[in-house]
């Protein structure tokens, strides 16, 4: 073989490879962009626990257990006040005899304003600097999250914010 048909090959070789890695490139599949978290508009209870689930798994960075995930139905809905009083009592009981580090506190509710005090009723029993290492996740409107986050600070864990949109 001469040497200008050996370099001809070489080349041909060197542009064929070239091209296969190109269309290895371009066949690659491209990963869609996560869907973003829209809360539901109206009050379905499946669809706002659908929605907290998957507000809480965006937002699991870092924890290792299985998150305290609590729902609260839209005020008016049948059984409010009991639904609200078992949480209530459950929050308060939980923060009370603090929660591991490692952990995440989850709250969301169509009814934001009402989640807040709840929230905010609960902490007030929590000592200070008494959830270190916890996370705790608020789902809700912009105008509650300042006093979420006033009242579950002192306790020393790290306040997450999610607007519910």
């Amino acid at each position: 073989m001469t040497l200008r048909l050996r370099q001809l090959l070489l080349s041909l070789s060197v542009v064929l490879m070239l091209a296969a890695c190109g269309k290895e490139e371009a066949a690659a599949p491209v990963e869609e962009a996560p869907a973003p978290l829209v809360a539901p508009t109206d009050g379905d209870d499946n669809a706002w626990r659908a929605y907290l689930v998957a507000v809480v798994q965006a937002n699991l960075g870092g924890i290792n257990n299985s998150p305290f995930m609590y729902y609260l139905p839209a005020q008016g809905a049948e059984g409010w006040e009991d639904a609200y009083a078992r949480q209530a009592a459950a929050v308060g009981e939980t923060v009370e005899r603090t929660v591991l580090p490692g952990n995440m506190l989850a709250f969301g509710s169509p009814d934001s304003a009402k989640m807040a005090d709840l929230v905010i009723e609960a902490f007030a029993k929590a000592g200070p600097n008494s959830l270190p290492e916890v996370r705790v996740l608020f789902i809700g409107k912009v105008e509650d999250r300042e006093r979420v986050a006033a009242a579950v600070t002192p306790s020393g864990a790290e306040f997450v914010f999610h607007e519910a949109k």
